[in-house]
């Protein structure tokens, strides 16, 4: 249960990465509200998955789900284009996130 929690933590690190792009330097009320409501969540379940996983481990994903969801907002949503080197490494951090997740109950 807790990698779920923290995949949901890590989807909202997203979800506020690419909100603060629609507050406009926090100028505007609504997005600003969006944005840290997505905050607090995220960082709220992340201290709930800490309960039970690795910190080491546990943040690298986190951060790891919030670069991959912010950067494939950019084509998405934004209209930009990802180069094939973006693709490369963002596909060689997606590994290793797996590497992660799978070793993390693995003790070698």
């Amino acid at each position: 249960m807790s990698w779920i929690i923290l995949i949901v933590a890590g989807l909202l690190e997203a979800c506020w990465a690419v909100g603060l792009k629609f507050t406009d330097g926090f100028s505007k009320p609504f997005p600003s509200i969006l944005v840290g409501g997505a905050i607090v969540a995220s960082m709220a379940l992340l201290a709930i998955a800490l309960r039970e996983l690795p910190v080491g481990t546990a943040y690298a994903v986190w951060v790891s789900i919030g670069v991959l969801g912010a950067a494939l907002s950019q084509p998405l949503i934004f209209g930009h284009r990802l180069n094939g080197f973006e693709i490369f490494f963002l596909l060689l951090l997606l590994i290793s996130v797996i590497g992660l997740k799978i070793s993390a109950s693995k003790t070698f």
